[in-house]
């Protein structure tokens, strides 16, 4: 490993749109290496975290990458600084290739020299990009003509051609087949060696089997964090989600989650 792993730490974190709060106050920690998994109802802020660690949208209080306070800076500032995300609808250019679009992705590390200048053979990150997400035998074929989960795949290897060493990942395996989620859930644990990733997740088959740790936010604030099992157990998260009624008294904090 030849980069230090770098954490995400998240403190006060808030959002407001003219008056509605989407994120309020919400504090987490991902350590460095972790596949942190955000879970929660439609509404609970989950993209609108993800929008501000990113320069999305404007917030308020604290967002470090590592010793670096990512809120104020723009957005392509903040990618340079190793952050990448992907979003729900897929962004690869389907009228390229898988290699063109790497290639592409490659050169936004480049300077303009570089990129100007005729290269023979791919790019070495290119190269182990392929290799990493399964698509080195499909380089030459159109983006746009790949399988569903071959196109999440693509946009993964283009963060890591960027050399993101946070992965921000938005629903990655919405619509997916269960053989490319658990091929999914095998890339994610591979890129982790060496990044850190983020994943907010509606598919709890998919959370269970590859999360390392687990944070709900309900109504844009921390409602339980932890294991999965730790979270499962939470009667908060029960209530969120089967309307269990829950007794305040004998509900576990969410540092006790």
């Amino acid at each position: 490993m030849t980069e230090q792993l770098h954490g995400l730490y998240v403190r006060d974190l808030r959002v407001s749109f003219d008056g509605f709060t989407a994120v309020d106050g919400v504090s987490l920690d991902v350590a460095p290496g972790d596949i942190r998994f955000l879970i929660g109802p439609n509404g609970a802020g989950k993209t609108t975290l993800v929008d501000a660690v990113t320069g999305l949208v404007k917030a308020t209080g604290s967002v470090r990458f590592g010793d670096r306070e990512l809120l104020g800076r723009p957005v392509h500032r903040i990618s340079r600084l190793g952050v990448g995300r992907t979003f729900q609808t897929s962004t690869v250019f389907e009228e390229l290739t898988v290699l063109q679009n790497l290639d592409i992705a490659a050169g936004a590390r480049r300077g303009w020299a570089t990129l100007l200048r005729r290269r023979h053979g791919v790019p070495d990150e290119v190269a182990e990009a392929l290799e990493v997400i399964g698509l080195a035998s499909r380089a030459d074929q159109l983006a746009g003509t790949l399988a569903h989960g071959q196109k999440q795949w693509l946009e993964i290897g283009m963060l890591l051609v960027q050399d993101a060493r946070l992965l921000l990942l938005d629903e990655p395996v919405a619509g997916m087949s269960h053989e490319e989620r658990d091929a999914t859930g095998q890339l994610l644990e591979q890129v982790s060696r060496d990044r850190t990733v983020v994943v907010i997740e509606h598919d709890m088959d998919f959370l269970r089997r590859f999360a390392r740790t687990v944070t709900v936010l309900h109504a844009g604030k921390v409602l339980s964090e932890g294991t999965v099992a730790q979270v499962q157990a939470d009667p908060r998260v029960q209530e969120v989600y089967l309307g269990h009624p829950v007794d305040a008294g004998t509900a576990p904090t969410a540092t006790e989650a």
